[in-house]
């Protein structure tokens, strides 16, 4: 009678764990769903100046600045069609404050071609979005080739001898090349996902120890 009684026990604690976590991924979802909301309102409103403005993720600003094409950094990654290139990434000083300006990609045969360093540095247009962190699995940067995996932040101190702001500007604009990112709010949200399994194993197991139950006592 003990041994079943810890087993009713044990079970039930199991079902309260998962419905404990499909409660935390349903929080979850309505956190991610608001945030969503949130970027989406932001990338609707028209760009402020960024020296005047509270910087935030997602922020649409319009600025000028100085850009350092010499320091010009060429990170790899795929463009929206899934063809391999780079993204130029330059510092620029805006008041007294580097920022990374992150201009769009380009394909391998653009890189170092002095048409791609062509725009308007007194009206610049763009996305403010907090930089990510790097990815450990990603291959170290090659800093003497300038061929860049992450925007690792002592790698870049080494390369440029600054610091920057944790924001990076996402170029807007119709340029050709590099062609600049599409910032959208399209972020990974399978919360809802999550919440069903979890809330669907705790039905599962409570259905199949009321049949045991039912059947054994």
């Amino acid at each position: 009678m003990k041994n079943k009684f810890l087993f009713s026990v044990f079970v039930y604690f199991i079902i309260l764990v998962l419905i404990s976590l499909g409660s935390w991924q349903l929080y979850r979802l309505n956190w991610k769903l608001n945030l969503i909301s949130e970027i989406n309102s932001s990338l609707k409103n028209d760009p402020v100046e960024l020296s005047k403005s509270n910087k935030k993720n997602y922020l649409r600003i319009r600025t000028s600045g100085t850009i350092d094409f010499d320091k010009q950094i060429y990170l790899y990654n795929l463009n929206d069609s899934g063809k391999p290139g780079f993204e130029v990434i330059n510092p620029i000083l805006i008041g007294n404050e580097n920022y990374l300006i992150n201009r769009g990609w380009i394909p391998f045969d653009k890189k170092d071609k002095a048409e791609i360093n062509i725009l308007d540095t007194n009206t610049i247009i763009g996305t403010l979005k907090t930089q990510s962190k790097a990815n450990s699995f990603k291959p170290d940067n090659d800093i003497n080739k300038n061929y860049w995996f992450t925007l690792n932040r002592e790698d870049i101190f080494s390369y440029t001898g600054k610091n920057f702001s944790k924001y990076i500007i996402y170029l807007n604009g119709d340029y050709k090349a590099p062609k600049p990112k599409v910032i959208t709010a399209n972020i990974s949200n399978n919360h809802k996902k999550y919440a069903i399994t979890w809330f669907s194993m705790a039905i599962s197991i409570l259905l199949i120890y009321l049949y045991f139950r039912k059947k054994n006592y």
